[in-house]
């Protein structure tokens, strides 16, 4: 599930609101749509109330990180998700105890930090994550891409099905009686503070294997190295992270697999550089085609286009092609390619190309720079330290 709706229409807060308040109104959505308060309903309506609690949860998970929130903020969706080239969203991959997982702090003790009715906290194993880089031409960023890179990672073993234990043997655990958890109580000035925490026996599964896999030794998870498939959406940016739900590691004895980070690398360009969603190409011409004007082939990412020079066009001026550069993250639009002009005097001229330029000095008038010309040039170079 990804919905569609704004993060913040449906959390119900303003975009300028405190982390407190956005807080405050997931756990209010996830009070009213848990899953323990829906048990008089019929099923679509649980279903319905199952799809409200996913939505609040992909939006507070956006919008409880700074990070994310900015890039929401600033690209809308996919500045999070990496829009519709492969990454989802928060609720597009996540089951009910992801959502637990990882908010379950959020219910206090409204349910006694449970799912599923009983009130007991239900343990969930959660896989670490994969960092990788992928270096991205240019024309990849332009058009986006799909890249398949193999990535070593831990997978649940196909022999105990990643319980780690042969032929599924396991006794309850007898330190925490199949809880999963041990209560300690400790005595201060207060009074008795009682505190719980996974057992440590059996690191919070409630539960102990009699007789290991052979294959995982009792892990339930093995390292193997797999190709990943995944899209990169056009207009991303270098430093920019995107997730693979679920291609990180598995965790051990079953649980919740992490996920792959794709971090964007990307690569120089001979010709372009990149100013945001604008190219920029320093174009260095004849300086007849500047002061008679002409046309100049210029690169572009995806091949070569030609731009017009007229006639007494100075060095530093900026000619523009609109919608040359890079597709704006969100998909509207693109940016700009923007040509610097440059002139080029040459170095070393033959005795008749000299007495050509020689006659030039005979009419100053056209050729000393006027007063509007210097202004010009003066202000411009200021800016380059502005």
């Amino acid at each position: 599930m990804a919905s569609d709706r704004d993060y913040y229409e449906i959390l119900g807060v303003s975009k300028t609101a405190t982390d407190a308040e956005i807080k405050s109104a997931y756990r209010k959505m996830a009070v009213k749509y848990h899953p323990d308060r829906q048990t008089d309903k019929s099923e679509a309506e649980k279903k319905e109330a199952e799809e409200m609690f996913k939505e609040a949860a992909e939006a507070y998970s956006v919008l409880s990180d700074p990070q994310k929130r900015q890039r929401y903020d600033q690209f809308g969706k996919a500045g999070v998700d990496g829009g519709a080239g492969g990454f989802g969203g928060f609720g597009g991959g996540m089951n009910m105890d992801d959502i637990f997982s990882q908010f379950g702090d959020i219910f206090g003790g409204a349910f006694g930090g449970g799912f599923g009715g009983g009130g007991q906290s239900r343990h969930v194993n959660q896989g670490s994550n994969i960092r990788i880089k992928v270096k991205l031409s240019l024309k990849e960023i332009a058009n986006g891409c799909e890249k398949k890179l193999k990535v070593p990672h831990y997978v649940s073993c196909p022999d105990c099905n990643g319980t780690g234990a042969e032929g599924n043997d396991f006794s309850s655990c007898t330190a925490c009686n199949g809880s999963g958890y041990v209560t300690r109580v400790q005595r201060t000035i207060l009074g008795a503070m009682q505190t719980r925490s996974a057992c440590p026996t059996c690191g919070g599964e409630g539960k102990t294997i009699n007789k290991k896999c052979k294959k995982c030794k009792g892990e339930g998870v093995i390292k193997q190295e797999d190709v990943v498939s995944f899209n990169i959406p056009a207009g991303v940016q270098s430093g920019m992270t995107l997730t693979v739900r679920g291609k990180g590691n598995a965790p051990r004895r079953g649980g919740v697999t992490g996920d792959l980070l794709v971090v964007v690398e990307e690569e120089a360009h001979d010709d372009l550089l990149r100013d945001g969603d604008d190219l920029i190409y320093n174009a260095l011409i004849p300086v007849y085609t500047a002061i008679l004007g002409g046309t100049v082939e210029v690169p572009t990412v995806d091949g070569k286009a030609k731009i017009k020079v007229d006639p007494g066009t100075q060095p530093d001026k900026v000619l523009r092609l609109r919608g040359k550069g890079l597709p704006h993250l969100q998909g509207y639009g693109s940016g700009d390619l923007l040509v610097r002009i440059g002139v080029y005097i040459p170095e070393n001229l033959s005795r008749d190309e000299k007495k050509i330029f020689e006659k030039f000095q005979d009419s100053p008038e056209n050729f000393e720079p006027t007063d509007s010309a210097r202004k010009t040039f003066n202000e411009n170079f200021k800016q380059m330290y502005d």
